[in-house]
């Protein structure tokens, strides 16, 4: 409007200049000057403003967006950074959907020699460097593919309809050929190619995600191959989009094609499921039925790669420990069957050539797997997760353990004496404190408006896991609590991690607890410890108490052995809705060290598991004082004990690591650590006569 009105007022003023004085060239010049030089700018202006929309759509499509409270446990890659992933792709119909393909660099002659293990510390600090510039550099140096490669069988009319993505096809050479089908002469094509492992051949089948109209033509190349083993590394759907048809029933059995197919087991865990299925060839009831497992890992984010590898070590771990070793190739897929089932193969193969040669060659196995199946690993990104996942291992190794090993163990860590080959357990616990402290993913709490909601300056959630209240019409900053959600043995964010609330906080606490339908809270401090004040006392001693909008009943306080259990009635006056709470107070934590012994911790666990299946299993809300030393003891021993039930393992080492990615601090002395293997000796010592531990 400013413009217009620029432009109306010049061309008015110089028509009156024109008026007045028609012979005046000069004034004449100066208008005619002025106006094409206001009609330039206009459409500069016009211009430039196109562009910025047009570019702004562009980006929009790009921008990944959560509409959960939570964001996704990984790390994002965008598209406006030039990235693609296997869940990039055009929005178009779904028998025209194409992958993004990267295109390849100029220097994709150059080549990587292979690295020796103790070097791969500092290489990969190299390689990171610089927002992963040279991971980019080393990963657009790769072969796309086999030069001489054909897919003339991907290509016929009959099969076109059979691929996922028209962009990524099997080789003619590597495909898997399936037993033709009478009458039906391109009856033998599946979208799967066979893929060799380190100094295997064909160890692998990688393959795209089944759709509704191949599955049976999955299933019969699973009973042809002589498949014991399936690894799933996506989800059926991931951001509205169809990733996989289910291929198998949820309960009792269903035939695809020839092959009858029952659910035989199935074990729900926090990064993966597995499903075992009891498998037939339908049309032959004299073939004997096979066992066939299937491994699903249900923790890679929409976008990207996993925020750590921990979850796909052990998950590696297990496919190859339920694998006979009678079975034909292991069955990989995503989606695509090129991005993350390439990257969970190359893992595979480099832990092997680790242990064999003492280095790794991730370059030099990519490029010769991509002759057996192109653009195998699909970003630059799932490229460095590989080598982060084999510095993880290369650092800490396997630290899982049998429960009948334990007691052995336990002598080495508490062996000052014998130096050998132990870890003794300051060794081991000092590992876990040179994990950095990720601030810059602090922001959130760290804003000065938030900062006096801390209890403790260093204690402070990651923003990528934090617990994110309502925010107040109105009231800026009326989102943030200091707590973090925390994954447990079988279900994410199992557990609430938080500090004790300050007495300007407890209305916010209890406003948590109503948001996220909290049942069970867990206290491990007293009120007072050592004349300082560890918490505010947020609940009534008798009647009730209001906080804001809401009120705390006390109906009933009981004192058990080592803890008191408290019955509360939580009311959200606005709508006078109610909710029953059970509050745990353990006493048996002194103001100084740890529990003299494990029992009381055992029974107050168990105590808890047991009001959360009958409550509906929400988060369990988890505090000390701080929020981390008490807090994360308790929520790695609920963790190790449970696997210790469900499987007979434990890995006490990689648990307290793992809470300490969510939350700075957990498990905060040598003496809490300690503590997590004494307890689980405790429990084993107590249970052995009644299961089958030792």
């Amino acid at each position: 409007m400013v413009l217009l009105l620029f432009v109306t007022t010049t061309t008015a003023n110089n028509s009156t200049t024109v008026n007045n004085n028609s012979n005046d060239e000069t004034t004449g010049n100066q208008y005619i000057i002025s106006t094409v030089l206001v009609v330039f700018l206009l459409v500069l202006i016009i211009a430039l403003l196109a562009w910025y929309f047009l570019r702004l759509k562009n980006q929009r499509k790009a921008v990944v967006t959560t509409v959960d409270k939570k964001i996704p446990n990984g790390i994002l890659e965008e598209q406006e950074l030039g990235h693609s992933t296997e869940s990039l792709y055009t929005i178009i119909p779904p028998e025209q959907q194409t992958v993004v393909l990267l295109p390849r660099s100029s220097s994709a002659s150059k080549t990587y020699l292979p690295i020796p293990v103790d070097h791969l510390e500092e290489e990969y600090r190299l390689r990171s460097a610089d927002d992963g510039k040279l991971f980019r550099e080393e990963y657009n140096s790769l072969p796309g593919g086999n030069p001489q490669g054909t897919y003339e069988e991907a290509n016929k009319e009959e099969n076109k309809e059979k691929n996922r993505y028209p962009n990524i096809l099997p080789y003619d050479h590597s495909r898997v050929v399936l037993t033709e089908l009478e009458g039906n002469p391109c009856s033998d094509y599946v979208n799967a190619s066979y893929i060799d492992g380190f100094t295997e051949k064909n160890k692998f089948i990688g393959a795209q995600g089944p759709k509704e109209d191949t599955v049976a033509d999955f299933w019969r190349m699973i009973w042809e191959q002589k498949v014991s083993t399936v690894v799933m590394l996506t989800n059926l759907k991931e951001r509205k989009e169809d990733k996989c048809y289910q291929y198998w029933p949820d309960q009792g059995c269903w035939t695809y094609g020839n092959v009858r197919v029952a659910v035989d087991d199935f074990t729900v865990l926090v990064d993966y499921t597995i499903r075992k299925f009891c498998v037939q060839y339908a049309s032959d009831a004299a073939k004997t039925p096979r066992l066939v497992t299937q491994l699903h890992f249900t923790s890679w984010p929409d976008f990207g790669v996993p925020f750590s590898p921990i979850g796909m070590l052990k998950f590696l771990k297990k496919v190859k420990s339920v694998n006979p070793d009678f079975a034909g190739p292991i069955v990989v897929h995503c989606s695509a069957g090129v991005g993350r089932t390439g990257t969970f193969i190359v893992i595979d193969a480099m832990i092997e050539m680790m242990h064999a040669e003492q280095k790794i060659d991730v370059f030099g196995f990519v490029s010769k797997i991509r002759e057996q199946r192109s653009q195998l690993i699909q970003t630059d990104m799932q490229y460095s997760f590989i080598y982060q996942a084999l510095l993880e291992y290369y650092l800490y190794g396997d630290t899982e353990l049998d429960v009948s090993s334990l007691e052995g163990h336990l002598q080495k860590l508490h062996n000052t004496f014998n130096d050998g080959d132990r870890i003794g357990l300051e060794e081991e616990f000092k590992k876990l404190t040179n994990m950095r402290i990720m601030k810059e993913n602090m922001r959130t709490g760290n804003l000065p408006a938030n900062m006096k909601k801390n209890r403790v300056l260093q204690i402070i959630p990651y923003d990528f896991n934090r617990v994110i209240l309502s925010m107040r019409r109105g009231q800026e900053y009326t989102d943030y609590v200091n707590a973090s959600f925390i994954d447990g043995y079988r279900h994410k964010d199992y557990y609430i991690a938080t500090q004790g609330p300050l007495q300007h906080t407890v209305e916010d606490f209890w406003r948590m607890v109503w948001e996220w339908k909290c049942h069970s809270i867990v206290m491990l401090t007293e009120l007072q410890e050592r004349e300082q004040d560890k918490c505010c006392q947020y609940w009534p001693t008798e009647d009730s108490v209001s906080y804001g909008d809401y009120t705390v009943e006390l109906k009933g306080d009981t004192l058990c052995e080592t803890f008191s259990l408290r019955d509360l009635v939580l009311t959200f006056v606005p709508e006078k809705q109610t909710r029953m709470i059970r509050h745990f107070h353990f006493h048996g934590w002194p103001e100084i060290g740890i529990p003299a012994e494990g029992k009381g911790m055992i029974d107050i666990i168990a105590a808890v598991q047991k009001q959360q299946q009958q409550s509906g299993n929400h988060p369990i809300v988890v505090h000390c004082s701080a929020g981390a030393g008490r807090t994360g003891t308790f929520i790695a021993l609920s963790n190790i004990l449970e696997r210790v039930k469900a499987e007979g393992l434990l890995d006490v080492f990689q648990t307290v690591k793992s809470l300490r990615m969510q939350r700075p601090h957990m498990v905060q002395t040598v003496e809490q650590y300690d503590f997590c293997y004494r307890v689980v000796q405790d429990f084993v010592d107590i249970f052995s006569d009644y299961a089958n531990f030792k």
